[in-house]
């Protein structure tokens, strides 16, 4: 999870890929690149039950890396820093990036420079607009403008629900604190079409 910009819904996109994975039946993991450490106060307010939430620096990213798919774990999910430090090794690192970005100008300034660390990392990088208002032009604006920086664009949009900001609190995701949410719709429907891609 890869985004130059604070505020896009990087840690939460990434905690709720990593829970919607263990509620299908896989087994995930969580690594924090972040020194803001939201993805470990998440964790702790777990109380420690999958997904494991493992705080790193990027130097011992490959090893961590290593460990954790060593045990097993089918699924790990990296959240990075909004900047650049780190963010190269984790793309390079990665099998997809996944790029946050809100259907706003400050975001939208921000894709630019996530996709630039995934062409050095030679990673596949895929934009997932988050925050998406109900009705309106700012959607399809976003897209265009995305497809004029080259971006290539996840048809899985996600909206503006009060489901994750609630669940963060709870130390859950969306789809278990509220499984009939549309918030909770959406990620599965993220994590379902990011498999595919994954593993196509």
């Amino acid at each position: 999870m890869l985004s130059m910009k604070g505020g896009s819904g990087k840690t939460t996109l990434a905690l709720s890929l990593a829970v919607a994975h263990e509620l299908a039946g896989g087994s995930s993991a969580i690594v924090d690149l972040d020194p803001q450490g939201s993805s470990g106060l998440w964790g702790d307010l777990r109380g420690g039950s999958v997904p494991a939430v493992i705080a790193t620096h990027p130097p011992r990213l490959a090893r961590v890396l290593e460990l954790v798919e060593s045990d097993g774990t089918e699924l790990v999910v990296i959240d990075t820093a909004p900047r650049a430090g780190g963010a190269v090794e984790a793309a390079r690192l990665s099998d997809l990036v996944l790029i946050p970005c809100r259907p706003s100008p400050a975001d939208l300034a921000a894709v630019p420079a996530a996709l630039d660390v995934a062409r050095v990392a030679d990673a596949r990088a895929i934009v997932v607009l988050n925050a998406v208002p109900p009705r309106g032009k700012l959607v399809a604006e976003a897209a265009e403008a995305l497809e004029a920086m080259g971006a290539e664009l996840c048809p899985v949009m996600l909206g503006t629900r009060v489901a994750h900001v609630r669940s963060f609190t709870a130390g859950q995701s969306a789809q278990e604190l509220e499984p009939r949410s549309r918030a909770a719709a959406e990620i599965d429907a993220l994590h379902t079409w990011a498999l595919g891609v994954y593993r196509p």
